[in-house]
């Protein structure tokens, strides 16, 4: 796995000005489990491990899990070193392939290896992190990140994740 780049405040510089990306975990109703924040023109895979590590699913009994069963994640996490990590944890994966992956895989022919596995069906719900990200971003601060220190704005996200925990636990399964 590639080291994780410890960036301060997370601001990165583009065109528009500072962004920041924040990366998340969420369970399948759409509920926030892990975060991390890096720059906004940072790599995805560069969050991949903060997020993984933070994983703490609670059980009735005994210690949190901390690995989840299966990942759903976009073009942008299909790095052979999170396949590698993945595989090597036991977690399923559904990530699809990029293009030029499956272009480079075609010219080196039999030497170019099996396409990795990729269920259509458990894609489709992929959209609960999009769905997650968007009950976050009903609260202004995290949609805006007026903080300037990411201590601050990590705060604010986590804030907004327990407001989202505790609404769907009044509103019963």
């Amino acid at each position: 796995m590639p080291e994780q780049v410890v960036e301060p405040e997370a601001l990165g510089r583009s065109r528009g000005g500072f962004s920041a990306k924040l990366h998340l975990a969420a369970d399948r109703r759409s509920r926030p489990i892990s975060r991390t924040l890096t720059a906004g023109q940072r790599h995805d895979r560069i969050g991949y491990p903060a997020v993984m590590a933070g994983i703490r699913v609670p059980r009735r009994r005994g210690r949190p899990r901390t690995r989840p069963g299966r990942i759903l994640g976009d073009r942008a996490y299909s790095i052979r070193a999170i396949r590698t990590d993945l595989r090597r944890r036991g977690i399923a994966a559904t990530i699809p392939e990029r293009v030029d992956q499956q272009a480079n895989r075609r010219k080196r022919g039999t030497a170019g290896g099996r396409p990795p596995t990729f269920d259509a069906e458990w894609y489709k719900d992929r959209n609960t992190v999009e769905r997650a990200v968007g009950k976050l971003k009903q609260f202004r601060a995290v949609a805006t990140r007026y903080d300037k220190r990411a201590f601050m704005y990590l705060a604010t996200v986590d804030v907004a994740t327990i407001k989202i925990w505790l609404r769907d636990l009044t509103q019963g399964p």
